[in-house]
């Protein structure tokens, strides 16, 4: 065996650390933090040695910690970050950072020596020369994304199918007849609630099995160990593109949220690396945007809807690549290109608990900002649409084109007007997105639904118990299309003549009003605007992140850039693809 000079020194150097994995970083950062209240605890221990040092449960530093002045407090939250990680993991908190530990030591192995006999390989050894093969990596990594794309988009439509028709009848009709009870049947009071609430947060809520089946997918190749294998795959593009392959890291979870991406740069030792990447951080689509892509794109796109989705991706992707390229030559040109060295972790055979628990404790904080955030927003928007401004009628009893909302809106749509969708319908969707990215659908479904409440037919009047009969056997109908549509994935039908899924009273309404702002070039539009939600400036907990994390001078250069961007790109697609005939 012979020692490979390989063009990257890995040495011990100040600042240096290793990644332990997203679950793990997430509870050392908030030690750090519990650490930080205490200036004379954090003058003699490096915070992020001792956070991982009580995440390892090290006897000796407890002791010490327990005669210090909020030390009580430090091991506390040590505990409370242990019982998190081992009902995530299933294993002891030690275990799991040396095994991250070791594979870091098998990744600096891998990296820096060749073997000119090497001796027999095992099976994970020769599934990774397939998977992280330098040809083949980068394809197969595409093909296991668009299967994810392929899962969340088709196979969990049967159930976003059922979703909205439990909140467009039964809980819509249970809270109707509700007021009517209590004598606030036909009042602004229930506006708010129907109009308002159920039409905001119900809009974004019919999405949640999309975002579970997108969490199942990603928990799916997380626990397998794939997805470490495909960072690796990406570190060796990035650096064949001048890019800084840890950099990858913090984008592979952007996919998931933005936020603890951009903490998540806190990992990157050199600070130009760390701005380079919080930059380019919210180019990757969060899981907030993705109920955006699909309701546009089973609207306008039903025949190829995952396709269109996996597309937006992908483009999120080359835009950051490209506009990593353009920073590194000129903003952040001859910067030192820092060190950095990739865990394999071992192939694990996934369980049942752990996939879950990824699963739902992920949904379930998509569920909290639609109760939280969302719900606030919508009852915000409701408040401003009744306001009358234009035109006759009183507080809630107005045509929506008539509202504040609408006429605040009105004078931003035809800053929008060349992109396609010159409304302020869409205006007041991408305004109010700036808050998070969900609400562009709740906003949409609020506004909307009001302009189509009149057109709504009366159902006919059941009972609670028909109603919850109603709801249990279209779950069971939802599964058994759920089972069949699986097939669909690799391109095989064995249900011929199935019927297909009628559109929305939303989705009919948002099809005609972008056919109509646009000219009939409804699909060219709507193409644009989720090119616009991919790349404009991320929501407002994001931008705080990044004031925190990069500083006001980056943040503001992030928010009109990406804004500027987004609009470019949007007037490229739309504008270019009305001169070439399509759409």
């Amino acid at each position: 065996m012979k020692i490979h000079q390989h063009k990257r020194a890995y040495t011990q150097r100040e600042g240096f650390s290793i990644d332990y994995g997203r679950e793990v970083e997430n509870e050392i950062v908030k030690l750090q933090e519990e650490i930080s209240r205490h200036a004379h605890i954090e003058s003699q221990y490096p915070s992020r040695w001792l956070a991982i040092k009580l995440l390892e449960g090290d006897s000796d530093i407890k002791i010490r910690l327990k005669v210090l002045e909020g030390g009580t407090d430090i091991l506390s939250a040590a505990e409370k970050s242990i019982a998190h990680l081992e009902e995530v993991y299933g294993d002891d908190v030690d275990v799991v950072i040396a095994d991250h530990r070791y594979g870091w030591i098998n990744g600096l192995v891998r990296e820096t020596v060749k073997r000119t006999n090497p001796d027999r390989l095992t099976s994970s050894d020769k599934v990774d020369r397939i998977v992280t093969h330098r040809l083949l990596g980068i394809p197969i990594f595409l093909l296991a994304m668009w299967i994810v794309f392929k899962l969340t988009a088709d196979v969990s439509a049967p159930f976003l199918d059922w979703v909205d028709g439990v909140i467009g009848g039964p809980i819509t009709n249970w809270i109707v007849a509700i007021l009517g009870v209590l004598g606030l049947g036909g009042s602004w009071v229930e506006s708010l609630f129907v109009d308002g609430i159920v039409a905001g947060v119900g809009g974004v809520l019919v999405f949640v099995p999309v975002m579970m089946f997108l969490y199942l997918a990603l928990a799916l190749l997380e626990d397998s160990g794939y997805m470490a294998r495909a960072a690796f795959v990406m570190d060796r593009l990035m650096h064949a593109l001048g890019l800084h392959g840890k950099s990858f890291l913090p984008m592979l979870v952007g996919f998931g949220c933005t936020v603890p991406a951009l903490y998540a740069t806190r990992t990157l030792e050199n600070e130009k690396d760390r701005i380079l990447t919080g930059l380019l951080v919210p180019f990757m689509s969060c899981g907030a945007r993705l109920p955006v892509y699909v309701l546009f794109a089973a609207i306008f796109f039903p025949e190829n809807e995952s396709g269109v989705v996996f597309g937006l991706y992908l483009l999120g992707i080359l835009t950051a690549i490209v506009l990593g390229i353009i920073l590194k030559n000129t903003l952040f040109k001859g910067k030192e290109q820092s060190t950095f060295v990739m865990e394999l972790p071992p192939y694990r055979l996934p369980t049942l608990r752990g996939i879950w628990f990824h699963m739902w404790e992920r949904t379930s904080a998509f569920v909290r900002k639609a109760w939280t955030i969302i719900m606030a927003t919508s009852i915000l928007l409701w408040v401003l649409m009744a306001i009358p401004v234009n035109g006759s009628g009183s507080f809630a009893e107005i045509d929506v084109s008539n509202s504040a909302f609408a006429t605040a809106n009105e004078a931003i749509a035809p800053v929008l007007a060349p992109l396609g969708f010159n409304s302020w319908e869409a205006s007041s969707a991408l305004v109010t997105g700036f808050v998070a990215k969900e609400v562009v659908v709740s906003t949409m479904a609020q506004v909307y639904a009001v302009k189509e409440a009149d057109a709504e037919a009366d159902a006919d009047a059941t009972t609670f118990f028909e109603d919850v009969g109603e709801i249990i056997t279209s779950f069971v109908g939802a599964t058994g299309d759920t089972i069949k549509s699986i097939p669909l994935i690799v391109g095989v039908n064995l249900f011929e003549g199935e019927e297909e899924n009628e559109p929305t009273a939303l989705m009919q309404a948002v099809r005609d009003g972008f056919e109509e702002s646009s000219g009939g070039h409804g699909a060219l539009a709507s193409m644009a605007f989720m090119v616009f939600v991919l790349i404009y400036t991320p929501c407002m907990v994001a931008i705080a992140a990044e004031r925190q994390e990069l500083g006001a001078k980056w943040m503001w250069v992030s928010i009109i850039g990406q804004f500027g961007l987004a609009w470019l790109m949007a007037f490229v697609v739309f504008q270019g693809g009305v001169l070439l005939g399509l759409g």
